[in-house]
């Protein structure tokens, strides 16, 4: 169509028109009178409609994918906040499971030597009380815990409570240069005095100089007057080195603690003494001695050898 006046003036009436219909299209509504024949134009256009739209689409994605590149990356950074906070969660199961271990480790012992425990978790050290070997629990005075209870866990002896609060108490480790423990020898009646000394093993001083020692021998608590500080039948330790007796009146053996004092979680506070002395029945089982191999060898001689006897044989 060329640009001429009469075509100018068919626009501007076309345009006129348009904007009457959208009029009337709006006021009314549901009724409107051209709703007929807007739903006809949809029949026709509505196939060329999803044709354009279906070309247009891959496009439109890639727009709103830079659009939103920003929303992605913060999208991108919570997922990795989130994958950090399930390996920090099954960090803690592993914790948790480790934690549970002790706990039936602890009972096992418990069971075995018929004391009452109350269970206890470790939440201070003794860093912060001055150098002495001491930890603090998470269990006092309104639990039931008393001055001078024996303190284990599920590999032996760990110490005795010293200081009691409402809700925490403290406890002298059994390596502590200040702790003394009465010892008894497993399967006889040697008795002794195990002295803590830090981070080597206990020192114990037998009564008896001419014990006959030796080493891998192991030691468990003999018990106090009225079971406090000590309940018999704790495990102690094994002898690791024994002194010459030297003609004294008592012996010096040196002592591997079961407990291990730098890794203490769960510990248990004996608040009921056995009613028999358990003697060493609480003692783990003994390692099985591993066979060692025996090696057979044979010396087969070389055929130039037997060749060479051969010869001076003829000779």
């Amino acid at each position: 169509m060329r640009d001429t006046r009469e075509s100018r003036l068919l626009l501007v009436l076309l345009i006129a028109i348009a904007f009457a219909l959208i009029t009337v299209d709006i006021r009314g509504g549901e009724d409107s009178p051209v709703d007929g024949a807007r739903q006809a134009a949809a029949s026709v256009f509505g196939p060329i409609e999803n044709g354009v739209a279906s070309a247009v689409d891959p496009v439109g994605n890639a727009i709103s994918a830079v659009r939103d590149s920003g929303d992605r990356h913060d999208r991108i950074a919570e997922l990795e906040k989130e994958n950090a906070a399930l390996k920090a969660e099954l960090g803690s199961d592993d914790r948790n499971r480790s934690r549970l271990k002790q706990l039936n480790k602890m009972l096992k012992v418990a069971g075995e030597g018929q004391y009452g425990i109350k269970g206890a978790e470790v939440i201070a050290i003794g860093a912060a009380q001055g150098f002495s070997w001491t930890i603090t629990i998470d269990i006092g005075a309104n639990d039931g815990i008393r001055r001078d209870m024996t303190v284990l866990n599920g590999d032996g002896l760990v110490g005795r409570v010293t200081t009691v609060g409402p809700d925490a108490s403290t406890v002298l480790l059994a390596n502590d240069p200040d702790f003394t423990v009465g010892t008894r020898m497993e399967g006889g009646d040697e008795l002794g005095f195990a002295s803590g000394q830090g981070d080597r093993p206990l020192r114990v001083e037998l009564l008896n100089g001419k014990a006959q020692i030796k080493k891998g021998d192991r030691l468990v608590t003999f018990g106090s007057q009225a079971d406090r500080p000590f309940v018999p039948g704790v495990p102690v330790g094994v002898v690791s080195r024994v002194d010459p007796s030297g003609g004294d009146l008592t012996r010096t053996l040196y002592v591997t603690p079961y407990v291990s004092f730098t890794k203490l979680d769960i510990v248990g506070v004996v608040v009921q003494a056995p009613s028999k002395d358990p003697r060493d029945t609480v003692l783990p089982d003994k390692p099985k001695p591993t066979p060692r191999p025996t090696v057979t060898v044979t010396v087969t001689p070389s055929a130039s050898a037997d060749g060479q006897f051969q010869q001076e044989q003829q000779q």
